[in-house]
């Protein structure tokens, strides 16, 4: 995700030289703000990704399908995408450090139901309640590290942060699978509460707490409860549709009633006096562009890394910590080449970058459809790997510049939150659309490879469907048989996985295309 700032109080920049926060800016004290930011907003963001190695081992011991663990993904990123903005300004309303430490307890909470979960249901309920808090503590974050450090040091912390954070998530998986693999996909929501734990300690005892600079209006809870309605049922009805059809009600009602909500969402901004996204700041084409170009670039990156972790380990016979380290070549590069890439900004403008870098992305999403089953990784997986790192890392740092450089600077903090609300919002909705391609590609490969396989045995096989590579393989079938509708099983998947991700290339191309429409040099090196 763009590494921006969520949401940025009044003691940033000039603010902070106008007036200073309720509690004074303290070096002493920021030093442990740092540290408490840093394990905070790791927890969320490792949770984030996490999750998508457990997904295998939470079809196995939980019987899910795959609207199941989709769900499982897409209740803690509905609930993240669409309250991060109302949590930034109720941190600013209400105190940072309250609303910080009532997201991390909430997070802890919620961590405890996932690792207590006792069924599919129970486990996305909690990790809806995870997003909540998630919503309320990372944007609470950057928010504290703004008050907490004056102009001079604020740049250094953020970066300190900002690397803290990426290093974390990149070793997310790795851990998160070998604690899979040697103890349960529990102990991968019940480490939090340790962490969370020292960070509601710290927060208690060393950081002070801070409001805007001026009274704040008042929170915008009705764009919040629309947006989270419209994108919720939106996101029902698409994951419900392989197995429902768009003719049953449970489908087309909540996808016409999602529209119709954030329709409504749309209304209410343009007349809310305090609105988490201002219609107005889409009024510059740079914006627009940076936001399209957000939309779709981020929807492939996460719509297809959400299948790769199912691909390598139910296919390819990954084990969860190798699943979990497959893309870490990916944050690393990205992390290396950070700096490299925001040079490129003063070279070349934001425009070129951001034309390359998507394309070049384009280029690795389709490498990663050209793997069958088996194969070593460094000759299979790892150089898609490396080049979609390639592409990302060309294409974050100038995004980040030009949603910067479109708006003014008073509402730089708002439109750096809207920029990450879209890259979320943007792997809500690619998970479940991509979920229904899937779906088609492996019923119709799968139905025609089970075309000579006995009859109770191909039925046994296609009424577990819906749990795709996870189709136990009926006991009763012969050694013959089994191989053959393991193979059926894999070969299908394969097929869906290849045009998930050739559907992904086309998504980054399509991000390039906006850098090119929208983005004129002038106003992209602005």
């Amino acid at each position: 995700m763009p590494t921006t700032p969520l949401a940025q109080g009044p003691c940033d920049d000039a603010a902070i030289r106008a007036a200073p926060c309720v509690a004074p800016c303290r070096q002493p004290a920021a030093r442990w703000v740092l540290a408490a930011t840093i394990l905070a907003s790791s927890m969320a963001f490792i949770d984030g990704t996490v999750v998508n190695v457990a997904l295998p081992a939470l079809q196995k011991e939980l019987g899910a399908d795959l609207a199941g663990v989709q769900w499982a993904v897409e209740s803690y990123a509905l609930f993240l995408a669409a309250l991060l903005l109302a949590g930034g300004a109720a941190g600013d309303r209400f105190g940072r450090r309250r609303v910080f430490v009532a997201g991390v307890a909430i997070f802890a909470l919620a961590s405890v139901c996932c690792g207590l979960a006792g069924s599919i249901g129970q486990l996305i309920a909690a990790r809806a309640v995870q997003g909540i808090g998630a919503a309320l503590l990372v944007p609470g974050s950057l928010a504290l590290l703004s008050a907490s450090f004056d102009q001079a040091s604020r740049g250094k912390a953020i970066g300190t942060w900002s690397g803290a954070t990426a290093i974390t998530a990149a070793l997310g998986p790795v851990l998160g699978g070998w604690l899979i693999e040697h103890l349960s996909w529990r102990a991968a929501f019940l480490i939090n509460v340790p962490i969370a734990a020292a960070v509601v300690a710290i927060a208690l005892w060393r950081v002070p707490e801070s409001h805007a600079g001026q009274a704040p209006g008042s929170v915008d809870w009705a764009g919040s409860v629309l947006a989270t309605l419209g994108l919720g049922a939106l996101v029902y009805g698409l994951i419900e549709f392989p197995t429902r059809g768009w003719q049953h009600p449970a489908v087309f009602l909540p996808v016409i009633g999602g529209v119709l909500a954030l329709l409504a969402f749309a209304q209410v901004e343009k007349r809310q006096p305090n609105p988490i996204m201002p219609l107005a700041l889409f009024g510059s084409p740079s914006f627009v562009g940076a936001n399209l170009l957000t939309l779709l670039l981020y929807a492939a990156l996460g719509g297809g890394l959400f299948f790769l972790p199912l691909n390598l380990i139910q296919v390819q016979g990954y084990s969860a910590t190798a699943a979990g380290s497959a893309l870490l070549p990916f944050i690393l590069l990205m992390f290396v080449l950070s700096g490299w890439a925001g040079g490129l900004v003063d070279r070349h403008g934001a425009r070129k970058p951001l034309i390359v870098g998507p394309l070049i992305a384009a280029v690795g999403f389709a490498m990663f459809a050209l793997p069958s089953v088996g194969g070593n990784y460094w000759l299979t997986w790892f150089p898609a790997v490396i080049v979609l790192g390639l592409g990302m890392s060309v294409s974050v740092a100038p995004l980040t510049t030009t949603v910067m450089n479109a708006v003014p600077l008073a509402s730089t903090g708002t439109a750096s939150g809207i920029n990450n609300a879209a890259a979320r919002v943007a792997t809500l909705l690619a998970i479940a659309l991509l979920g229904i391609v899937l779906a088609l590609v492996f019923d119709r490969v799968l139905a025609h490879a089970l075309a000579q396989a006995p009859a109770d045995v191909a039925q046994a096989v296609l009424a577990q469907r819906h749990r795709l590579a996870a189709i136990d393989i009926p006991a009763q079938a012969d050694a013959d048989t089994q191989q053959v509708v393991r193979h059926a099983v894999q070969q299908a998947f394969v097929a869906g996985f290849r045009w998930v991700m050739l559907l992904c290339a086309l998504l980054a191309a399509g991000s390039a295309t906006s850098a090119w429409w929208f983005l004129r040099p002038r106003q992209a090196q602005r």
